[in-house]
C-alpha cells in the first residue's frame, strides 16, 4: 500500500491486491472537492499504477459517504489572480481526464454519493462505473460563471450532446443516480454502499481474468477518436482560466461561503 499526503488538506492512496485489483482513493475533507495539489497527485497516481505489471484493473474511488466529488476548491477558485494561475488549476482537471484516457488498463468508477462539476467529469472518465441511489450529478459551472468546458468533453462523450446541454443550461439543479443511468454515465445503480461494493469487486474480479491485451485493445478503442484531446483540454482549461477571474464569479463564490 502506498498513500501520498498532497501539500494541501486531502490524501490519493493505491493499493493493490493479489488479484491485480488497484484501487485508486483520493479524499479532501471538504465534501471531496478537488484543490491543485489533489488533482496533480490524482492524475499521477492514475499514470503510475496504470504503468505496473501487477495493476490489471484499476478501480477509482473517493472516501466518506455521501459526496463522490464535490469539484474545484471554491478557496483555490477565489484565490486565482491572472489568466495564468487559472489555466494552471484547471489544467489539473484535464491531467486526471487525460490519466484515465490514457491508461491502458481498464477503469472502474465507484460513485457512492453526489458528484458536482468536476466530480462528474471524473466519473465519465471511467469505462464503466457503479453507483449508489444518492450518486445525483450536477453540472454547476454555469451558475459560477465558468462552465463546464474541461470536464466537457468527458461527459459528452458519455451522455450525448442532449444529456449534456440540459446538465450545463440547468446548472442549479441536479439530477437523479437513475437520470444519469440512463442516459451512460452509469452503469447500474444499487440502494447502498455494501450492495455496490459488492458489485465493483465481481466485476473488477471478473475483468482480471480476460486477457490483458484484449482489454488494452478494447481501451483503445473505446477511446478512439480522442487523440486531440491533450490539447483540447488545455485549451478548455484557458476558457474557465479567464471566466473565473470575472466580477460574477467572485460575487457568486463569496456569496456563497458567506452562507456557510
Amino acid at each position: 500500500m502506498s498513500t501520498r499526503d498532497t501539500k494541501a488538506a486531502g490524501t490519493v492512496e493505491a493499493t493493490t491486491d493479489e488479484q491485480g485489483i488497484t484501487t485508486v482513493t483520493f479524499f479532501h475533507p471538504s465534501h471531496n472537492s478537488l484543490p491543485g495539489a489533489l488533482l496533480d497527485e490524482l492524475a499521477k497516481t492514475i499514470t503510475n499504477v496504470s504503468q505496473e505489471e501487477k495493476t490489471k484493473v484499476i478501480v477509482l474511488k473517493s472516501g466518506g459517504e455521501r459526496t463522490f466529488c464535490a469539484g474545484a476548491s471554491f478557496d483555490e477558485l477565489i484565490a486565482i489572480e491572472n489568466k495564468e494561475q487559472g489555466l494552471v488549476f484547471f489544467s489539473g482537471f484535464a491531467k486526471v481526464i487525460n490519466a484515465c484516457r490514457n491508461s491502458s488498463k481498464i477503469i472502474i468508477g465507484r460513485v457512492q454519493g453526489k458528484a458536482i462539476g468536476g466530480g462528474v467529469g471524473v466519473a465519465a472518465s471511467t469505462d464503466y462505473c457503479f453507483a449508489t441511489q444518492h450518486a445525483s450529478v450536477k453540472l454547476s459551472e454555469l451558475a459560477l460563471g465558468i462552465g463546464p468546458f474541461v470536464v466537457g468533453p468527458a461527459v459528452e462523450r458519455k451522455i450525448g450532446l442532449a444529456a449534456f446541454s440540459q446538465l450545463s443550461l440547468d446548472a442549479s439543479e441536479f439530477r437523479s443516480a437513475e437520470w444519469a443511468k440512463d442516459k451512460g454515465l452509469y452503469v447500474d445503480v444499487y440502494e447502498s454502499t455494501e450492495e455496490m461494493d459488492v458489485a465493483v469487486q465481481t466485476f473488477a474480479a471478473k475483468l482480471t481474468s480476460y486477457s490483458p491485451e484484449a482489454l488494452k485493445a478494447m481501451k483503445e478503442v473505446f477511446w478512439q477518436g480522442t487523440e486531440h484531446w491533450d490539447k483540447l483540454l488545455v485549451e478548455r482549461a484557458g476558457i474557465s482560466g479567464t471566466l473565473v477571474l470575472s466580477d460574477f464569479t467572485r460575487n457568486f463564490i463569496r456569496s456563497f461561503k458567506e452562507k456557510k
